[in-house]
């Protein structure tokens, strides 16, 4: 009940001080005749926490803005390579070099530069947000399976200790309950690095994208780029892997009335269709999931400031429901993260099964 009770006190305070603010920033606009009465936009607040950014924005108050700049490397027809800190662009809110952040249009949040009057993208390899949390996670995957990997070799037929202890149950939950029914016995084994990848980068991902401290609160697998490549990973492992029974199911579907394959080819198109729609799912599944999470945890915040605008007292009661809601979602978040792991993981393995299944 104690720890309840704080965790209330803890609501009410945040709750509090979201509802100050917006009704600090109402207050400014009001009684300032210079400035334009500014409403709160829960769309542009939603989308620029889930978008991907050139620096790691940390917190704001009233004009002033913290975040960690990140390197912004670009290439540009004009100027050639160009690197520089995002602090240069003082928050997306001015031009360095000629370049700045697009606030609209077609490139609206993307690096940009004008060449004879109109904005054109240079060739972007910034350091950006998401990039630099995938860095992270890859850095402390690599650390917890080198950590594994070496205790196995200096405790050799002993039992598991630290961190080994803690990693083993997870690579025997992935290799028994995953991969070996999918594939088979005989074949899982090489399939296994690729299968033990995913799922822990996706979940480590998940995982972090839920913490809004530095590393964290990336929207990594929220990016449909991101998901996009990993499926093609599989789409790729699948096609090489797949037997002479996997392509004569697609082209020459048995059982399959005659009529259906000559001479309008129906049953072939739609099994070819089949091929890419699988990894498409894939991709889509995984963003649409963890984007649609981060969706709903600040929409929830989005009223505390909705309501703050109306009246204060109705944005401090609205805000103690809201936060309530928020710390039930990212509850439940953490148990989503394990399941979108597991799913990716779960349907790639599926899809390697059907590519090496032999002929009976």
């Amino acid at each position: 009940m104690k720890n309840i009770h704080r965790l209330l006190l803890i609501a009410f305070f945040i709750a509090s001080a979201a509802t100050a603010f917006a009704s600090d920033e109402h207050d400014k606009h009001a009684h300032h005749d210079t400035h334009k009465n500014e409403k709160f936009e829960p769309g542009s607040f939603i989308m620029d926490h889930i978008a991907d950014a050139y620096d790691w924005h940390v917190l704001s108050y009233k004009d002033k803005h913290v975040s960690v700049p990140l390197p912004v490397i670009v290439i540009s027809e004009q100027s050639g390579l160009n690197v520089f800190m995002s602090s240069k662009l003082h928050h997306g809110h001015s031009a360095y070099k000629g370049f700045y952040i697009a606030h609209e249009g077609e490139f609206k949040g993307k690096l940009v530069e004008k060449i004879n009057g109109q904005e054109v993208r240079p060739f972007d390899i910034s350091m950006t947000k998401n990039v630099v949390a995938m860095l992270v996670s890859m850095v402390i995957l690599l650390w917890i399976f080198i950590s594994v990997a070496k205790a196995y070799t200096r405790r050799k037929g002993k039992a598991p200790k630290g961190i080994q202890s803690l990693m083993e149950p997870l690579i025997l939950f992935v290799r028994d309950e995953i991969a070996k029914p999918a594939i088979g016995e005989k074949k899982h084994e090489k399939y296994m690095p690729f299968l033990l990848t995913v799922f822990f980068f996706i979940w480590l991902n998940n995982l972090m994208g839920l913490v809004p401290l530095v590393p964290g609160g990336a929207n990594v697998t929220g990016n449909i780029t991101i998901t996009m490549v990993l499926a093609v990973f599989t789409f790729i492992i699948t096609t090489f892997s797949g037997n002479k029974n996997y392509w004569v199911h697609i082209f020459n579907t048995p059982g399959v009335p005659w009529w259906l394959k000559f001479p309008v080819p129906l049953m072939p198109l739609v099994e070819l269709m089949g091929v890419f729609t699988k990894p498409f799912v894939l991709m889509v599944r995984l963003f649409a999931n963890i984007t649609a999470g981060h969706m709903i945890v600040l929409a929830f915040v989005s009223l505390i400031f909705i309501f703050g605008e109306i009246s204060p007292m109705l944005g401090y009661g609205t805000s103690i429901v809201s936060i309530l809601f928020v710390i039930f979602m990212n509850m439940l978040e953490l148990l989503v993260a394990l399941i979108q792991a597991y799913v990716f993981t779960l349907l790639s393995a599926l899809y390697f099964g059907m590519a090496t299944e032999e002929h009976h």
